[in-house]
């Protein structure tokens, strides 16, 4: 761990702080603030729950909120705990269970859940020990991760073993009323929300640069990108389009054409729409992470407690199928600039940047290779917003299916990143065999890094060790 701590205060964690918690390149403490916010909740929890019935602590969850728990039935928590953690299908990687945990330990924080506040240090302890508790993959449709949240409960309580496993695992012993509040949460939706976002605005920035290079090979107009053309757009489209001017400052010029396919003239309009998607996940997210989505929710202020539907997670579903959707479209457009790439009337070189004599096949694979990512891409951004659900005895009858939004924003990083590799394997091959340099800056200081990298030699070869290469180089050029 290199980075400053994370602070889990309830009220400040972005998706760039879980994301370095979570990938361990950072440690995490609470606050005293979220301390003193989780005591005086779990104060208010006490004394309510002692005049009034309050759901999950002294009732039955789901169905049987009508049915009571008295205070001498010890063992109501524990069942709680045991009979949720029954999620199934493989263990989600570590890094999504440490951000779930990030995200549980900083909404218990904000105050609203009631939980012994003496469990924020415990999560703390196990983070910043490396360790991860087992979540299965299937078991939330996007209000609640209970499955993932009892699992976590039962690592606390001693019943599971923390991952790895190991002596000394951090423990606390959760009372019985303390179960449905410690796991009433999307935490486990939230975490992996901010990881995707974390690492789709890096591929962003990454896409933008390699769009530059593409530019460049085929000495594309610069005037789709002026400033008065998107005066009065957008946030996004502004923000690609001033990157790109800066990038391709005092590029040689005139033009090839006085108008440039799609791929370059509409990368402004089609790339920004995806920024802004991404920043809209962003914030929404983070408005999510620092809140005290509880339910019940305790009031400190009011000295009350609010059963209400704060577990799900509309908002934030919706905003991620949104994100899969824009980057459909940016990446089709990383495609088709490809496209332009193997073909000589663009760039004035051999067809597919071909080094051997004609015909060969240089780089004509690529796309097939960026196509067929882009096919995956398309397929996930089947909004997840559209399923339905009525369970549990018909008592809850509607679900979101966020998570299947967040699974599915992890799992269009893969085919993204390939996309991507595809045009900067074949962008650097072009401005190499062109013998084009960037005028300067972070555009020949990027090249620079990518050629170092990767391959010159232009033969026909298997292309499977260039894209691994340029896999490697993303997120150095997201960095940049």
């Amino acid at each position: 761990m290199s980075s400053a701590p994370v602070v889990l205060d309830g009220d400040s964690l972005t998706c760039a702080r879980v994301a370095a918690a979570a990938r361990g390149r950072a440690p995490v403490t609470i606050s005293d603030a979220g301390r003193d916010r989780a005591r005086a909740a779990a104060l208010v929890a006490a004394e309510v729950t002692a005049q009034r019935p309050v759901y999950g602590r002294t009732t039955g969850v789901g169905a049987n909120r009508d049915q009571p728990v008295g205070p001498a039935d010890e063992e109501a928590g524990l069942r709680l705990m045991r009979s949720h953690a029954g999620g199934g299908g493989p263990l989600v990687p570590p890094e999504l269970s440490r951000a779930m945990l990030v995200v549980r330990a900083n909404q218990l924080a904000a105050g609203g859940a009631g939980v012994d506040p003496g469990v924020l240090d415990v999560l703390a302890d196990g983070l910043n020990r490396g360790l991860a508790v087992p979540v299965p993959t299937y078991g939330a449709i996007g209000t609640g991760d209970l499955t993932a949240m009892a699992e976590a409960a039962l690592c606390l309580i001693g019943e599971r073993d923390w991952l790895p496993p190991g002596p000394g695992q951090p423990r606390f012993p959760l009372g019985s009323a303390d179960a449905l509040a410690f796991m009433s949460s999307s935490a486990a939706t939230l975490g992996e929300a901010c990881l995707a976002c974390d690492d789709l605005a890096g591929l962003l920035r990454a896409s933008t640069l390699i769009a530059a290079f593409s530019m460049l090979a085929v000495n594309g107009s610069m005037e789709p990108y002026a400033e008065a053309v998107h005066r009065g757009r957008r946030a996004g489209q502004q923000a690609v389009a001033a990157r790109m001017r800066g990038l391709l400052d005092g590029q040689p010029g005139p033009p090839s054409r006085i108008q440039d396919p799609y791929g370059y003239r509409a990368l402004p309009q089609v790339h920004g729409a995806a920024v802004d998607a991404v920043a809209h996940a962003e914030r929404t997210v983070a408005a999510d992470i620092n809140a005290a989505d509880e339910n019940p929710l305790v009031d400190v202020a009011g000295q009350a407690v609010w059963h209400n539907g704060n577990f799900h997670t509309a908002y934030l579903g919706l905003a991620l199928d949104a994100v899969r959707a824009a980057l459909f479209q940016t990446g089709a457009l990383a495609a088709a600039r490809l496209g332009t790439l193997v073909e000589p009337r663009f760039t004035r070189l051999t067809p597919f940047l071909a080094g051997d004599p004609q015909p060969s096949s240089g780089v004509m694979i690529l796309e097939y290779v960026a196509h067929a990512a882009v096919a995956d891409i398309r397929r996930l951004a089947a909004p997840a917003a559209l399923g339905a659900a009525v369970l549990s005895r018909g008592v809850e009858d509607h679900a979101g299916f966020s998570t299947q939004a967040a699974r599915a924003t992890t799992d269009v990083l893969t085919p993204y990143r390939m996309v991507l590799a595809c045009e900067l394997v074949a962008a650097v091959r072009a401005l190499r065999m062109a013998q084009l340099r960037p005028a300067g800056g972070e555009l020949a200081d990027a090249l620079a890094l990518a050629a170092g990298a990767l391959s010159a030699d232009t033969q026909d070869r298997p292309l499977d060790d260039d894209l691994a290469a340029a896999l490697d180089l993303l997120p150095q050029l997201a960095d940049g």
